[in-house]
C-alpha cells in the first residue's frame, strides 16, 4: 500500500503561535520562532503593557495583547496550534481554565522548571490533558524580563521535553522539530523524573550559588576589600546567584520535596571534606577532589556533533499508546541525540519511528535497551546528504 501523505499537523510545522508571558523565556522563544519561521502567525500576551509593545517594537510577535484582551480568545479558537506558557507556576491553572472554557484542542507546552504540580494541574483541569506535553528549556541569564531576552538564548541548550503514554503519537514530532530549528536539543524525560533531575543539575547550585555570596558578605569589610578579590572564579560561580529572588523563592517551593533531597545530599558532601580536614586525612581529601575532577573533565565542553556520521533508527511501531515517549525516553537515557523524528504511516493502523542521530551517546546500549523493551530495530548509516532528502 503506498504510504499516506503526511497532514499539516503531522508535518511538523506550526502556523499560528500564542506565547503567553513574554518574560525573558517567552520572549526569547518568540524571537528564535520568528528568526527561524517568519511565516508563523504568534500572538504575545503579557500583562505589561510596556512589554506588549517592546513585543511589537522587536518584531517578535504579530499582535500583542493582555490576557483578559477579547483578541486572545479569537487567537486561540481560529487557528492556533500551539500555546506556550512561559508563566509562573501559581497562574497556570487560570490560564488552563480559560484555554478549557474556549474549547482549545490544540497542543500545550510550558517552560516551566518544575513539572509535578503543572501536569496534575492539566490532569484535574484541561478536557484533553495529553494535549500538554511539558516542557522545560535549559536556559537562562541573570538579566530578567524582556531586557534580557534573546533570539540566540537557546542555541545549544538543552530543552526538556515530558511527553507519556497518552500523549498523541505526532505531538513529540512536532514539538522536537520546533525546538530543534531553534538550536537547541532535545532531551526527553519521563515527567515523574523531571523535578528531582532538575534539582540536583539547577535549583540546588542556585542555592550554593546564594549561598557562597552569602557567606563573602559576611565576611566583606566596609570598603568591600574582599568582593574586589571576588572578580574570577567566585564571581563565576555564583553569576546565577543574580537572578529574580520573586522567581527563584516559587521554584524552590514548587520543588521543594526534591530541592529538600539534594541540599541535604550536599550537607552531607560538604561534610565529608570538613570531616577530612578535621581529620588531617590528606588521602581523603585528595581522594574526594578527585572524584569530582576527574568527573568535572568527564563533562562535553559543547555540543558539536559531527553533521557527516548520522545514524538512521526505524523501528515499526505497535499500535499502542506510548511508543514515541518509550522510544525516546530510552534514547536520551543512553545519551544518544535524536537530530530529526518522523512517523512514516504505512497503513491507518501501522507506521514506522524513524529516527535520525548525531555521533553520540551509546549506540550498542540503545540497540540493547530497545530490544529488551520489545521493539524490532533497523539501523543504517547516514550521510548528511542523504539527511537532507529524507528529513
Amino acid at each position: 500500500m503506498a504510504q499516506q501523505q503526511p497532514t499539516q499537523e503531522e508535518s511538523g510545522s506550526f502556523k499560528r503561535i500564542a506565547v503567553v508571558g513574554f518574560g525573558l523565556v517567552g520572549a526569547s522563544f518568540a524571537g528564535a520562532v520568528c528568526a527561524a519561521h517568519p511565516d508563523t502567525e504568534l500572538l504575545a500576551v503579557d500583562v505589561d503593557e510596556r512589554t506588549l509593545a517592546e513585543a511589537v517594537r522587536l518584531g517578535w510577535a504579530n499582535a500583542a495583547v493582555k490576557p483578559d484582551d477579547p483578541a486572545f480568545r479569537e487567537f486561540v479558537q481560529n487557528g492556533c496550534d500551539l500555546i506556550v506558557l512561559a508563566v509562573p507556576v501559581q497562574v497556570v491553572e487560570g490560564y488552563f481554565e480559560s484555554l478549557a472554557a474556549w474549547g482549545y484542542e490544540g497542543i500545550i507546552t510550558d517552560t516551566a522548571s518544575t513539572k509535578a504540580h503543572v501536569s496534575a494541574i492539566a490532569a484535574r483541569v484541561l478536557p484533553h490533558p495529553e494535549n500538554y506535553v511539558p516542557g522545560h528549556p535549559m536556559a537562562g541569564s541573570e538579566v530578567n524580563g524582556i531586557e534580557g531576552a534573546r533570539a540566540d538564548l537557546f542555541k545549544g541548550a538543552h530543552w526538556i521535553l515530558c511527553p507519556d503514554a497518552a500523549t498523541p503519537a505526532e505531538h513529540f514530532p512536532r514539538l522536537h522539530e520546533l525546538v530543534t530549528s531553534l538550536g537547541a536539543r532535545v532531551i526527553a524525560l519521563p515527567r515523574e523524573d523531571h523535578d528531582e533531575a532538575v534539582a540536583v543539575v539547577s535549583h540546588v547550585p542556585h542555592l550554593m550559588a546564594s549561598s557562597l555570596m552569602q557567606l563573602a558578605c559576611r565576611h566583606a569589610d566596609d570598603q568591600q576589600a574582599l568582593m574586589r578579590l571576588a572578580a574570577g572564579g567566585f564571581k563565576d560561580s555564583t553569576r546565577i546567584a543574580a537572578g529574580s529572588p520573586e522567581l527563584w523563592c516559587g521554584i524552590a517551593f514548587d520543588n521543594r520535596d526534591a530541592l529538600a533531597d539534594g541540599l541535604a545530599e550536599v550537607q552531607d558532601i560538604i561534610g565529608s571534606f570538613a570531616a577530612a580536614l578535621n581529620a588531617g586525612d590528606r588521602g581523603r581529601m585528595t581522594a574526594l577532589l578527585a572524584e569530582a575532577a576527574e568527573a568535572r573533565r568527564a563533562l562535553p565542553a559543547a555540543w558539536v556533533p559531527s553533521t557527516e556520521r548520522l545514524l538512521e533508527v526505524r523501528i515499526p511501531m505497535e499500535d499502542r499508546p506510548g511508543v514515541v515517549a518509550e522510544v525516546t525516553t530510552i534514547t536520551s537515557s543512553v545519551g544518544c541525540n535524536i537530530q530529526s523524528i518522523e512517523i512514516d504511516h504505512i497503513t491507518s493502523d501501522s507506521a514506522v519511528l524513524s529516527l535520525v542521530l548525531t555521533d553520540e551517546g551509546d549506540i550498542g546500549q540503545l540497540s540493547a535497551q530497545l530490544i529488551n523493551a520489545g521493539f524490532s530495530v533497523s539501523f543504517s548509516p547516514l550521510t548528511a546528504k542523504e539527511h537532507t532528502h529524507v528529513a
